[in-house]
């Protein structure tokens, strides 16, 4: 819907209402498109992905282990001989 910016001075609380409702208000200057006034998407986006239908929720959630087992480099050579070598 538009709205002259007059009217919308006189009842921005209104419009702005009208916007949070999900209307998108378009701001017009004499008849000409100035602006748009539309609500803020405040879900994250894996949320409004769900809500969209293009992501599934997983059906048994996991949660990361703390029990990584971590593996750790064996010391070897240093990596100086390595490219020593390769420039003779």
């Amino acid at each position: 819907m538009d709205v002259p910016i007059s009217k919308l001075r006189a009842d921005l609380a209104a419009w702005i209402a009208r916007a949070q409702a999900g209307d998108e208000v378009v701001i017009t200057d004499r008849g000409t498109p100035v602006a748009r006034l539309c609500p803020v998407e405040s879900a994250s986006l894996v949320e409004r992905l769900v809500r969209d239908g293009v992501l599934t929720p997983a059906k048994n959630p996991r949660t990361p282990s703390r029990n990584f087992k971590r593996i750790r480099p064996t010391p070897g050579p240093p990596i100086s001989d390595a490219v020593a070598e390769q420039r003779r």
